[in-house]
C-alpha cells in the first residue's frame, strides 16, 4: 500500500502548488501528486508545513565540513594556499569522517542528491554509508596526464566498495590554473562526468591571461599559464561539452556565456561562496538568458558557512537583484528551481530528481512554517525559500527511506569524530587575516 505524505502545500516545482496536497509513495517512487483527499494509502500529516522536491546541491566539498571560518578575510590565493597546508595535518579516516559530517549536515537541510568534488575520494563512502545519491568526482592536479589518470584509478579503486547505481564516479580537473589543458584532455576522455571550478576569482584571471598577480606566490601549486581565460582555452581544445559541470563562472564575458551555451556547459551557481571569498557575482540572468543550465551549490564550509540551500537560494535571490538592480531579477520561485529541477538538469538527473512528479524517486523534504512570520499562507514558495532552514525541516526522504528526520538523527559519534578532525586541522596557530 503507497505511503501518502500530506502537507498544507505541495511545490511540485514542475507545476503549480497544491494546497491540501499530498505525495503517494510506493517502493521508493512516487506513485502519484495532487490533492491529498484523491490519493489512498497509509497516511503522514504535515500541519504548517511545505512538502518539496529534495535538494540538489550542484557543487560540495563534503571533505571539508569542519573546515568553517578557515582563513576568514584572506585574499583568495593565501586563503587556497591555508586550506592545502592544514590539509596535510589529518591522519588516515579523518577525510571519511569529516565527509561523514557532510553528508548529515546535507541531509538535515533537505539534500537529496549532490555533486561533490573530493580530493581523497571519501565523499564517496560517506554518501553511500549516509544514504545520499551523489556524484563524486576525484580532484586531479597538475601536468602531467599520465600521472593525473593513476590518480583517478587508484582512488576509483579504493571506493569501489561504494559505489552503486546511487553513488556514482566522475573526475575533477580541479581549474586551468591548477591543471594543464592535456590533462582535462585524459580527463575527458575517460566519459565520466566532470566538474571543474572556472572563472572563480579575479586573481585566477590575472595568472591565467598574464602570468602576474596574486597568485604567482603559489607557483608551485600552479601549471604555466596559457595565456587565455578557462573557458576560452577548454573551448579552443574541443574540451567542453554536455558531459561538463563548471562552478562558479563569476568571471565571464558574453562571448564566453554564448561559448558555454554553445556547448551545453551546466553551471553550479554559488553565490555564497563568491561573495565572502570576494571573488564577485556571477552574471545569473545572462546564463539563463542564453539557455546555460545552471543549477545551485553551497561550494563547502571551508568558503561557505554550511550546506544550508535555504541560506543559498536567499543569497542568490539577494545577488541577482542586486546586480540587475531590480526586484524581479530572480523570484522565489526561479530560486527554488534553481536548487531543485535546475540542479538535476545540470547534473543530467532531471528525469529522476529535482521534481515532485509521478515516476520520478520518492526524495522529498518536509519543511514546518510554524511560528514563522509567514503564517498564514498566501505564497508557499516565497514562505519556503526566504522563511525556510535546517532547523525547519521535520523531513527528507531519499528514495522513499527517511535518511533524517527531526529529532530522531542526532548522529553523536559521526560528530564528534569530526570534531576531533577539525582539532588537528588548527593544531598550529591558524595565519592572521591581512588588515
Amino acid at each position: 500500500m503507497p505511503v501518502v505524505y500530506e502537507a498544507d502545500w505541495i511545490v511540485p516545482v514542475e507545476g503549480d502548488p497544491v494546497r491540501g496536497g499530498g505525495v503517494a509513495v510506493t517502493d521508493g517512487r512516487i506513485e502519484a501528486v495532487g490533492p491529498a483527499a484523491e490519493l489512498e494509502g497509509e497516511r503522514r500529516r504535515f500541519p504548517d508545513a511545505v512538502l518539496l522536491p529534495g535538494f540538489v546541491n550542484a557543487h560540495t566539498h563534503l571533505e571539508y565540513a569542519v573546515y568553517a571560518g578557515f582563513g576568514d578575510g584572506l585574499a583568495f590565493p593565501p586563503w587556497i594556499d591555508l586550506h592545502v597546508t592544514r590539509k596535510r595535518r589529518l591522519l588516515d579516516g579523518d577525510a571519511v569522517a569529516i565527509a561523514r559530517l557532510g553528508a548529515a549536515e546535507c541531509l538535515r537541510s533537505g539534500v537529496t542528491t549532490l555533486a561533490d568534488a573530493s580530493f581523497t575520494g571519501a565523499a564517496a563512502p560517506a554518501c553511500a554509508d549516509l544514504g545520499l545519491h551523489a556524484v563524486v568526482h576525484i580532484e586531479v592536479f597538475g601536468d602531467d596526464p599520465d600521472a593525473a589518470l593513476a590518480r583517478v584509478e587508484r582512488l576509483h579503486e579504493a571506493v569501489g566498495a561504494s559505489v552503486s547505481e546511487r553513488v556514482r564516479l566522475g573526475v575533477s580537473p580541479h581549474a586551468p590554473y591548477t591543471t594543464s589543458a592535456d590533462v582535462y584532455a585524459a580527463c575527458a576522455g575517460l566519459g565520466l562526468p566532470l566538474v571543474t571550478h572556472l572563472a572563480e576569482s579575479p586573481a585566477e584571471q590575472d595568472w591565467l591571461v598574464h602570468g602576474r598577480g596574486a597568485m604567482a606566490a603559489a607557483a608551485d601549486l600552479l601549471v604555466p599559464p596559457p595565456r587565455t581565460t578557462g573557458v576560452r582555452l577548454l573551448a579552443e581544445r574541443g574540451l567542453l561539452g554536455p558531459g561538463v559541470l563548471a562552478a562558479h563562472c563569476v568571471h565571464v564575458d558574453a562571448d564566453e556565456v554564448a561559448l558555454l551555451a554553445e556547448h551545453d556547459v551546466a553551471v553550479a551557481h554559488c553565490p555564497r561562496s563568491n561573495a565572502i571569498l570576494g571573488c564577485g557575482t556571477a552574471p545569473l540572468a545572462e546564463l539563463l538568458a542564453a539557455g546555460v543550465r545552471v543549477g545551485l551549490g553551497t561550494d563547502s564550509p571551508a568558503s561557505t558557512p554550511s550546506f544550508d540551500l535555504f541560506e543559498e537560494m536567499r543569497t542568490a535571490v539577494y545577488t541577482a537583484r542586486a546586480r540587475e538592480q531590480t526586484p524581479d531579477a530572480l523570484s522565489a520561485s526561479a530560486a527554488l528551481e534553481l536548487a531543485t529541477l535546475g540542479s538535476a538538469r545540470a547534473l543530467g538527473l532531471e528525469d529522476e530528481a529535482g521534481s515532485l512528479a509521478a515516476g520520478k524517486r520518492a526524495d522529498l523534504t518536509v519543511v514546518s512554517l510554524a511560528g514563522s512570520p509567514f503564517l498564514p499562507w498566501e505564497d508557499p514558495t516565497t514562505a519556503v525559500v526566504f522563511g525556510g532552514s535546517p532547523e525547519r525541516v521535520l523531513l527528507t526522504l531519499v528514495d522513499g527511506e527517511a535518511r533524517y528526520e527531526k529529532g530522531g538523527f542526532e548522529w553523536p559519534e559521526l560528530r564528534r569524530s569530526a570534531s576531533a578532525a577539525r582539532a588537528r586541522l588548527l593544531s598550529e596557530a591558524p595565519r592572521a587575516p591581512k588588515t
